[in-house]
């Protein structure tokens, strides 16, 4: 099967399901018995193919893996109860004390925090704008061991230098690790620009509900494992090329306990199989609304890179399959944000992305709050940005709501 969405669809039943159900069943289930004592031994020695513990496997979540596998076109997965803890363990798990990593400078707000308490414990980190290779390049130290960059940046859209950036961390021989969340799967795979790991948080896109959280780990086989100093020799199996899945899923996973629960998995697959469907739609809406936005005196800027005057548009053209289905736009400085908010009636006022619905969020305020004006600026977040992730709807509606919505406050 070649196709995106055949092998989403199929991936279950291919794997053979319990009483020919075309879906996994829901394992709701912590532990698991053996016959034989010796073989419980086995299986959380490695030596068994079998199942130990909730916190680390579990049969649902096991079916959810091998789809984001398939998805991702990579060779093993391992989720999690959230997209923060798939990143946080990944750091956990394979950095120690003194290793240094760069980082794209526009990341979502969690994940700056997440890196910044995480340089509180003794891992270095250096910012920077990875829409240019060369300052990526400039970072790199004796002590660097990865390198970390989203696909576009939430909220203003920023699109890094992917294959530029995939080709330095070949040369240097650092671990290439790319968030897929603003993309997902059906619109860009990281593999072609040789990453090591992708991310994605399995909350937005790929589940594409707002139903349940949960984030993924992805291993490409791009990376040489063995040349990798922080690969404990328990890890070290059969095939080199997952020592640091291994070593995320039993030393990372285990230790956090970040586990993504099997009714959270259950929702996730089965809203990852219209995930094309949904994005075709999403996408399309996407750039009729930033068009749109685009042509209004009462909108200062528009950042979506579909949009020609985008700084990285013909990066986005020759990267993704569409240019993603968030935005962000800031109003004219003499409007009122919130009762341009306020006036919203289709819209939904709220955070998270890549639901069926429509959302939007006044970024500053709320999401990128605790930066602060420093960081905020430099990341290009004016006090007037809002975001929109697009959802679903008819798009004459999406359309009728913004134009009511900025008529009432220019009126």
């Amino acid at each position: 099967m070649r196709g995106f969405t055949t092998k989403i669809v199929h991936s279950d039943r291919l794997g053979g399901i319990e009483h020919g159900s075309l879906h996994k069943p829901v394992h709701a289930t912590v532990a698991y018995g053996y016959k034989d004592a010796e073989d419980l031994a086995a299986a959380f020695q490695g030596r068994l193919a079998g199942y130990t513990y909730g916190r680390q496997i579990n049969p649902t979540v096991e079916a959810l893996q091998t789809q984001v596998s398939a998805m991702e076109g990579g060779l093993a997965s391992v989720c999690f109860g959230t997209g923060m803890a798939a990143i946080g363990t990944l750091l956990f798990a394979l950095l120690r004390r003194g290793d240094h990593f760069v980082s794209s400078a526009f990341l979502f707000g969690n994940t700056n925090s997440l890196f910044a308490s995480f340089a509180t414990h003794g891992l270095e980190v250096t910012f920077v704008d990875a829409t240019d290779v060369r300052q990526v390049a400039a970072a790199v130290q004796e002590n660097t061991k990865l390198a970390f960059v989203e696909t576009i940046a939430n909220p203003c859209t920023q699109v890094a230098a992917l294959a530029e950036i995939g080709e330095l961390c070949r040369r240097r021989g650092l671990v290439y690790v790319v968030d897929n969340t603003m993309t997902s799967p059906y619109l860009f795979l990281p593999r072609d620009v040789e990453a090591s790991l992708v991310v994605n948080s399995l909350t937005k896109y790929v589940g594409g509900h707002g139903t349940a959280l949960g984030g993924a780990v992805t291993e490409m086989g791009a990376y040489d494992w063995p040349g990798f100093p922080n690969i404990y020799d328990t890890y070290k199996g059969a095939d080199p090329r997952l020592w640091a899945l291994t070593q995320i899923k039993k030393k990372g996973l285990r230790d956090f306990g970040a586990a993504l629960a099997p009714e959270a998995a259950h929702h996730i697959a089965i809203g990852a199989e219209t995930l094309a469907l949904r994005m075709e739609r999403q996408c399309a809406s996407a750039m009729a609304l930033a068009q749109f936005l685009d042509r209004r005196p009462e909108v200062g800027k528009v950042f979506y890179p579909g949009l020609p005057r985008h700084p990285q548009f013909e990066r986005a053209a020759g990267l993704f399959r569409h240019p993603g289905a968030l935005f962000s736009f800031e109003l004219d400085e003499r409007l009122d944000i919130w009762a341009f908010m306020n006036a919203l009636r289709i819209i939904v006022k709220s955070s998270n992305l890549g639901d069926n619905r429509t959302l939007a969020i006044p970024v500053a305020h709320t999401i990128y709050y605790e930066m602060g004006p420093e960081r905020r600026a430099s990341m290009g977040i004016d006090d007037s940005l809002i975001r929109i992730s697009v959802g679903i709807e008819d798009i004459d509606d999406l359309l009728g709501d913004l134009d009511q919505a900025l008529a009432s406050v220019a009126g």
